[in-house]
C-alpha cells in the first residue's frame, strides 16, 4: 500500500473516532447513548439473546460502524458481526476503524446473502431517512428474507418527525405494515436530543426522570419476530 493510501486510511479512521469521541464528551449525547445501550442490553437478555457469542448478526445501513462497535463490546464475535451500507465513503470509514469485521457496500433492497442466514438483523435510524415507500418495503422484505426462522429484527428509529427535513418518523402502524404477520413489541426511547443536551450538563437526574415519562422520547426500540 502506498504512503498516500495509508495516510488517507489513517485520516478516515481518526475522523470517525473523533466524531464518536465528541459525542461521548457531550453530556446530553452521552446520556442518550448510555440510555439506549442499557435498554438494548436489557432487551437482548429478555429475548434470550445473551450471550451473543454464537449469534450471526447483520446491521442494515451500518454507516461508519458505530453500532457494530457497540455490539463488539456486548460480546458479539467479530467474524459473525456483519454490516451492509449503501454509501461507499461510509463503509470505507467503517473498514478503516474495524477492518476485522465482514463489511460490504450493498443496497438494502438486494442483499448478497442467502436466505435464513442471520440470527438477528437490525437497523438504526435507516428507515426514517427513506421517503420512498416502495424502497422501505423492499428493504423490510430483505431483512425478513435473510433472517432465520425464530430470529429477531431489532429496530431503533424515530417515531415522530425529527428536526431534519430530509427524514420522516415511522409510526407503529407503519412498522406493522412493513412487517405484516409479525409479533412486535416496542417501547418509546431516547429523550428528545435538544432537551437532553440542555439539561444533562446541569442534572442527569432530570434527564432520567423525563426519559421515564416517555412523552418526550423520540424513538421506538422494537423487537420484530416473524410468526
Amino acid at each position: 500500500m502506498s504512503d498516500n493510501k495509508t495516510g488517507d486510511k489513517e485520516t478516515k479512521q481518526k475522523r470517525t473516532l473523533k466524531t464518536h469521541i465528541e459525542l461521548l464528551f457531550n453530556p446530553g449525547d452521552l446520556f442518550l447513548i448510555q440510555q439506549r445501550q442499557r435498554e438494548i442490553l436489557s432487551l437482548l437478555h429478555r429475548e434470550g439473546y445473551f450471550p451473543l457469542t454464537s449469534k450471526r448478526i447483520l446491521e442494515i445501513g451500518c454507516a461508519s460502524g458505530g453500532v457494530l462497535r457497540e455490539f463488539l463490546s456486548y460480546g458479539a464475535t467479530p467474524y459473525l458481526l456483519h454490516g451492509a451500507e449503501l454509501e461507499p465513503c461510509r463503509i470505507a470509514n467503517a473498514k478503516a476503524v474495524t477492518p476485522h469485521l465482514p463489511l460490504i457496500s450493498a443496497d438494502g433492497r438486494s442483499l448478497p446473502y442467502p436466505d435464513s442466514c442471520f440470527d438477528m438483523v437490525m437497523q438504526f435510524t435507516v428507515f426514517s431517512s427513506i421517503l420512498n415507500e416502495d424502497i422501505k418495503r423492499a428493504i423490510a422484505d430483505e431483512m425478513r428474507r435473510v433472517l432465520r426462522p425464530g430470529g429477531l429484527i431489532l429496530w431503533y428509529d424515530f417515531w415522530l418527525n425529527p428536526i431534519n427535513p430530509e427524514a420522516r418518523g415511522i409510526s407503529l402502524a407503519e412498522i406493522r405494515r412493513l412487517f405484516p404477520g409479525c409479533r412486535i413489541s416496542f417501547r418509546r426511547l431516547s429523550l428528545a436530543a435538544p432537551l437532553a443536551r440542555r439539561l444533562a450538563p446541569y442534572s442527569w437526574l432530570a434527564c432520567y426522570l423525563l426519559d421515564r415519562l416517555r412523552i418526550f422520547n423520540t424513538h421506538y426500540l422494537a423487537v420484530i419476530r416473524p410468526e
